[in-house]
């Protein structure tokens, strides 16, 4: 629904502004809105151009809007086709709406971001519209969330719950996606899921678990989420988040453990038994039909 005052903010912001503000790096902004004490329907326009990146608004007023922007060339391949924002636990202030082609749908109340829940959206064409909740206090207020852009066609990001807001599809990953994941994911390792840590079922949030996984070998990690030590100093081990209804296996038979890292937390993504794993990569090896190659001894 778009208020007449909305569609007033908005018009000003696209036929009166002639000059943006910007961050300044790019993927991380950081601003006040006491500037807009004198004029609570001012609307500052934002341009985020990273992967992934936060936004702090301090004393909350008005109302600003977020273009994501990804700098990657669609030739690429890896164009993003889905963005996700978390909010702080102390965000408040402020309630965020999606903003497609002048009509504006809630996205995040002020009261659920204490929660920190995930919540994604299709990237296209799409704006995030941040607006100032009214209060005679704005001192202690501050409005604040990471966010990051998703390519929905990546091998195992089915995998990500936050991307489907019904039954996460817990499908076993084809081949081809089995040797792409080796190549792309965030973390590529051979190791054991040891078992449940612990689950997540709080209200507004996606159930998952947390398992705790021992690698024998890492092959690539991002962000560090594998830590050196485990038993007598000869593994790496962490943690991995499952959706419930995907399953947890635990055992002695070896995976190949492979994911995608979203807000510094590890998600489980193709994961074949490492033997049959093997197979796959000789034959496609012999073959000459392996997208990247691996020390697999």
């Amino acid at each position: 629904m778009l208020l007449p005052w909305v569609a007033h903010w908005i018009a000003a912001v696209f036929f009166s502004r002639a000059v943006a503000q910007y961050s300044s790096d790019q993927c991380s902004w950081r601003g006040s809105g006491l500037s807009h004490e004198s004029h609570r329907r001012d609307v500052e326009q934002i341009y985020l151009r990273c992967s992934q990146g936060s936004l702090e608004w301090l004393y909350p007023t008005g109302a600003i809007i977020v273009n994501l922007r990804p700098n990657t060339e669609p030739s690429s391949g890896a164009l993003p086709s889905h963005a996700c924002i978390k909010p702080r636990t102390d965000s408040q202030g402020a309630q965020v709406y999606l903003e497609q082609a002048g009509e504006l749908s809630l996205l995040l109340e002020e009261k659920e971001q204490a929660l920190g829940t995930v919540h994604c959206f299709r990237l296209a064409e799409v704006a995030l519209f941040v607006e100032a909740v009214a209060h005679t206090d704005i001192s202690r207020r501050i409005t604040a969330f990471q966010y990051e852009l998703v390519p929905s066609q990546r091998p195992g990001v089915h995998m990500y719950p936050y991307l489907h807001p019904g039954t996460v599809p817990c499908k076993p990953c084809s081949n081809e996606e089995i040797l792409m994941a080796v190549c792309t994911s965030d973390f590529a390792a051979r190791g054991v899921i040891q078992g449940v840590v612990k689950s997540s079922s709080s209200p507004g949030t996606h159930d998952h678990a947390s398992v705790a996984v021992t690698l024998s070998q890492l092959f690539r990690q991002k962000s560090r989420v594998f830590a050196w030590g485990g038993a007598r100093g000869r593994s790496w081990s962490g943690r991995v988040n499952v959706p419930l209804q995907c399953g947890v296996h635990p055992g002695e038979d070896e995976h190949l453990i492979t994911g995608s890292v979203h807000f510094g937390e590890a998600w489980l993504g193709c994961s074949p038994r490492y033997k049959d794993f093997l197979k796959l990569y000789h034959t496609a090896r012999d073959a000459g039909t392996n997208p990247c190659q691996m020390d697999t001894d």
